[in-house]
Parts: C-alpha cells; structure tokens; sequence
C-alpha cells in the first residue's frame, strides 16, 4: 500500500472496547458501506483483548466467530501499529474486554488536503470532542427562561 503522503487525506484512529469482550458485529456492515462509498479507508485493523493480569493480546480475526463482514478487512495492515501501540491501546481497556483498534484514512478530506498543501498550508493539530462533552457544551449553552424552561423554537 504505497501512495505519495502529499495524496492523502487525514489518518485517525480509533479504539472501540467491546465491555464482556462481548463483539455483536453490529457495526461493521456500516463500517464496510463507509469503505465502499468512498469515506475512508482502512490502514490497520487489530482486535485486541486485555488479560486479567493487564496484559494485552492480539485476536485473529477466526478467533472473533464466524462474522462474514470481518473477513473483508482480514489483513488490513499498513504496518502503522506496533505491539507498543496496541499495548497503549489496551492502556484505555478495563481488563477482560477486547477492542477494535481502527487505523484510517479520511478519504473525503483528501481533495481538500491536497489543495491545502499545494497552498503551502500544514495541517499540524487535529482532535476529537467527546460526544458527551458536546452535549454538555450545548444543554449549558442553551437559552432558559426565567421560569427555569427552556426556550424552544416553533
């Protein structure tokens, strides 16, 4: 998977805890349609468990059952993540749980990127908000009437 870098979108990550390591695989048709449209593409894809003892493995995708959906991502491997990033990963786990750890490319935002770079710009910081934060943020920024309800529109 060799592409020029300056031809790239942004790379996240994410990592997904499954709690019970209990994996539905409720998510990964959406996961596979996000990868078919054109959204993202998948650099790395690891699914790791945390032992009682803190220790973190790595599961093969036969380990995860028999779900059809996983085995177009078997092999997703850039060779981004190492046992040091998937030992961080499983920092984030409570012990007995298994996650996803999802490396990928933003795909919508190449076009953008490209044109940014070829201005000279440098995209140097990047982040999430928590969804949680975000709601936060917004209830407290929400108009209330001196009664105590909130100001809604019609």
């Amino acid at each position: 998977m060799h592409q020029d870098v300056a031809d790239m979108g942004p790379v996240d990550y994410l990592i997904v805890e499954f709690p019970g390591s209990r994996m539905t695989g409720e998510g990964m048709p959406l996961l596979v349609d996000l990868v078919e449209d054109g959204v993202i593409r998948i650099l790395d894809l690891v699914f790791i468990q945390k032992g009682a003892d803190g220790s973190v493995a790595v599961l093969e995708f036969r380990e995860l059952g028999d779900r059809a959906e996983l085995t177009v991502f078997e092999g997703a491997s850039s060779g981004l993540l190492d046992q040091g990033d998937l030992d961080e990963a499983g920092a984030a786990l409570e012990p007995g749980n298994s996650a996803a750890v999802i490396v990928y490319e933003n795909l919508w935002a190449a076009p953008l990127a490209r044109a940014l770079r070829r201005g000279g710009a440098e995209m140097v910081a990047g982040g999430r908000i928590p969804v949680d934060a975000l709601l936060a943020s917004l209830d407290a920024t929400e108009p209330v009437r001196p009664s105590g309800g909130t100001v809604t529109a019609s």
